[in-house]
């Protein structure tokens, strides 16, 4: 009888422990199907989001945008850094015209709009997902422990630069391709061709000295926001961490300074009269 009754207990627990296991095995293949059901649904919702479905996306479009806007920075330096001929504008008024009147030039024009735009766009949608993130500061943080101000910076930056850019394009985009100049002799002439007279609206705008401050202001917020935005938008894309970081790091900071200074040094000749 004891026997038996070992035998009935024993029967007990080996099915009380295969229930146990397939409870515990019915749970993990719950938890493993949640788990698979949320990964899908976080793919789908990317998916659905578009361009701009990660943050990884987000700062892969802002440094493709970024370094598109430098290079149009290299060729809007080079053309307006032609009024330091000292010929009274003539090279700059040409070279002016042409890329008023180059049919491929402007279209590049609509596509350099819609990079800004995208930049634009971009930069707050990942501002506000980092605030989104973080909400509430720490309650210590050390300021320098892991970047510099300028890199925080650089939504604050960005806007900055943003509405010195809507005043730059009232002084001279609108004046040229829609309003016309506001000088009173719009037109110079050189060897019997007509040319607006460009230079001549500069000297214009920047007889105030108002005016001149500002440019300046906004090209001081352009070398802080280049400081960073030329590594970053290498880092971003994965270039920063090969053998060429270094040359890299190097020629944004050459970049940083070389093209802001040269951008704030016209308004400023022109205002002094440097410039005949």
């Amino acid at each position: 009888m004891k026997y038996g009754n070992d035998r009935k207990k024993g029967n007990l627990s080996v099915n009380s422990l295969n229930e146990n296991n397939g409870i515990s095995q019915s749970r993990c293949g719950h938890k493993f199907a949640a788990r698979y059901s949320q990964i899908v649904e976080s793919n789908n919702s990317i998916m659905a989001k578009g361009l701009f479905g990660s943050s990884l996306m987000k700062k892969f479009w802002m440094s493709l945008t970024g370094l598109f806007l430098i290079s149009f920075l290299v060729v809007h330096c080079a053309v307006n850094a032609a009024i330091f001929f000292n010929d009274g504008g003539m090279t700059f008024n040409k070279v002016a015209h042409f890329m008023g009147t180059n049919i491929i030039i402007r279209t590049m024009e609509i596509v350099l709009f819609l990079g800004l735009i995208l930049h634009i766009v971009d930069g707050l949608m990942l501002y506000f997902q980092n605030r989104k993130a973080r909400p509430v500061k720490y309650a210590y943080e050390k300021a320098n422990a892991s970047s510099k101000w300028y890199s925080r910076s650089m939504a604050l930056l960005g806007t900055l630069i943003l509405l010195f850019l809507v005043m730059h394009l009232y002084h001279f985009w609108l004046r040229t391709r829609i309003t016309g100049l506001t000088i009173d002799h719009a037109h110079v002439f050189y060897e019997g061709k007509k040319y607006e007279d460009l230079f001549g609206e500069m000297k214009f705008v920047f007889q105030h000295w108002w005016v001149v401050v500002i440019y300046v202001l906004g090209c001081f917020s352009l070398f802080w926001h280049l400081l960073h935005g030329f590594r970053s938008a290498f880092q971003s894309l994965g270039f920063n961490y090969t053998k060429y970081g270094t040359t890299i790091a190097f020629a944004g900071d050459v970049f940083s300074v070389v093209v802001p200074t040269v951008f704030a040094a016209m308004p400023i000749a022109m205002f002094f009269e440097w410039i005949a």
